[in-house]
């Protein structure tokens, strides 16, 4: 069970434990000779179950003053999913609608920032798959780690919970990238591995930066997906737009950040999304196509047991009390016997 103590100079006093079997616990009284009787079996198991609740009193008391624990350790998991990275732009321009507007106070003209849709449909897609081990990044001025990789789907709620806060200005989704190929760690060697990008623009991205993504995909390969929230009058990213001296990267980050994703040798889809369910469409593709047999190695923390050992010891004690007090009471039963008989030795009053 792999188990620990937090003070092993303590476990020297499990010596003590012998004790009940060598003393017990009730009061010795002479007797004749007992050897023509036959053997009590039944009277032997009594003392055998006494002698041995005083030993388990005993050991369970030193266990738990000693901090017995089960030792932090790994188990094998097995489900169906993925090792996925969730990748969400916190730009400024994702708190703004679909139609490129501030969202409505009013609640008849309310409508859905890019930032609260993709919130509300991420915990639907999270939530659905409860085998996913996930990791969240965020980006806007510089890349920001929001959670490391886990399949605690409680964390990663909580994670996905915050992109709907007010955002910053830029957009620099190539470190962002970087930052989210580095949470793949070796328990995601020889698994399947995904990186869901979320965002509704880019920028150009560095050439030193495109080559450090080309090395960290040769060596960490995955399936990447880019969920584009297209505001209104936005150009595309799957087709060209304008003529050919406006599809420069300064022109039209977006298509060239597609080109650039797609060049990358890993297979490569692109969603653009209109609305919130042209959104919820998309995560449920990509649901669909990220379902994978996967082995994984869960982390189970250390966990104190020690309660545990003071438990077991306090209903030994009890057991071992309980029989001490049916002594007294067969005690008490023999004593008007004695009694009776010191009464008639007296001498009757005249």
């Amino acid at each position: 069970m792999n188990l620990g103590v937090e003070h092993p100079a303590v476990l020297w006093f499990l010596a003590l434990a012998a004790l009940p079997l060598f003393a017990g616990i009730f009061r010795r009284q002479g007797l004749p000779s007992l050897l023509p009787v036959p053997g009590d079996v039944l009277s032997a198991m009594v003392v055998a179950a006494l002698r041995s609740l005083g030993v388990v009193a005993i050991a369970g008391t030193v266990l738990g003053l000693s901090g017995l624990h089960r030792r932090e350790h790994s188990v094998p998991r097995e489900g169906f999913g993925t090792h996925l990275v969730l990748l969400l732009d916190r730009s400024a321009s994702m708190n703004d609608t679909f139609a490129g507007r501030v969202p409505g106070r009013a609640r008849e003209t309310e409508e859905e920032s890019k930032s609260a849709a993709a919130k509300r449909l991420l915990t639907e897609f999270v939530a659905g798959r409860p085998h996913d081990r996930i990791a969240v990044a965020a980006f806007s001025t510089s890349p920001l780690l929001v959670l490391p990789m886990t399949d605690r789907i409680e964390a990663v709620e909580a994670a996905i919970a915050a992109i709907d806060r007010p955002g910053l200005a830029y957009t620099d989704v190539g470190r962002g990238l970087a930052l989210a190929m580095s949470l793949f760690d070796d328990a995601t060697l020889g698994t399947s591995r995904a990186l869901l990008l979320v965002s509704d623009g880019a920028a150009v991205i560095d050439h030193r930066v495109q080559d450090a993504l080309r090395d960290l995909i040769r060596r960490l390969p995955v399936h990447l997906y880019w969920l584009y929230l297209r505001s209104a009058g936005s150009p595309g990213i799957l087709e060209p737009s304008g003529g050919q001296s406006e599809r420069t990267p300064q022109a039209d980050p977006e298509r060239h950040l597609h080109v650039f994703l797609a060049s990358l040798g890993v297979p490569y889809r692109a969603f653009e999304a209109t609305s919130p369910g042209a959104v919820k469409d998309a995560v449920a593709e990509i649901d669909r196509l990220e379902t994978r047999p996967l082995r994984y190695l869960e982390q189970v923390p250390r966990r104190d047991v020690s309660r545990h050992a003071y438990g077991v010891a306090c209903a030994a004690t009890g057991l071992l009390l309980l029989a001490k007090l049916l002594e007294r009471d067969l005690a008490s039963r023999s004593d008007p016997i004695a009694r009776q008989g010191s009464r008639s030795r007296r001498p009757s009053p005249a």
